[in-house]
């Protein structure tokens, strides 16, 4: 599995910590979901520290391997510059498939055709908002279960992210992950 999250600009004072706790940590709760095996252990690279920006290292790619053995690259570049993008392609023995690109506008002029790439992540999550949002409301219309995420699915997110800030702090080493019992 393949995942790539991009920004136009970080926030100020972002760190390389942040690029964790603050984007991939969607992945890490994503990943194990779509692949149906937890995350047991963790790798982080990233390129040296450039001028642009202070405090971040970015592109931040993170390695995370499952209990079954597949294995998934997660990308962070928080200062991409050229637009808000968000993939993910899962490939298999038989195929691949990948997130379809949302554009909701193509232009075409002076002989060229351009969709264009949304400055932020709402354009791109709106209506997955929006679907989740009525889950919910449906779950508690009709006093079931909410089939959303729950609290432990962000504690084992939480605990992957941890796994890889401590691969960050040992030089990108290999780390498992341990998930607390609840």
């Amino acid at each position: 599995m393949h995942c790539v999250s991009r920004g136009v600009t970080s926030a100020p004072g972002c760190t390389d910590e942040f690029s964790v706790t603050g984007s991939a940590i969607h992945e890490f709760d994503t990943v194990p979901w779509l692949l149906d095996s937890p995350v047991t252990e963790v790798s982080w690279h990233a390129p040296r520290a450039t001028s642009a920006v202070t405090g971040l290292r970015d592109p931040q790619v993170m390695l995370l391997r499952t209990a079954d053995g597949a294995l998934t690259t997660v990308e962070t570049f928080l200062n991409a510059g050229y637009a808000y993008d968000v993939r993910c392609e899962i490939v298999a023995e038989h195929g691949a498939v990948a997130l379809a690109h949302p554009a909701r506008l193509v232009r075409d002029a002076d002989r060229t055709r351009a969709t264009a790439h949304p400055a932020d992540w709402r354009p791109r999550f709106a209506d997955a908002y929006r679907l989740e949002l009525q889950a919910w409301t449906d779950a508690v219309a009709q006093g079931g279960p909410s089939p959303l995420a729950t609290a432990h699915d962000g504690l084992v997110a939480t605990a992957v992210a941890e796994a890889v800030i401590r691969s960050m702090k040992d030089g990108g080493r290999t780390v498992p992950v341990a998930v607390p019992e609840v």
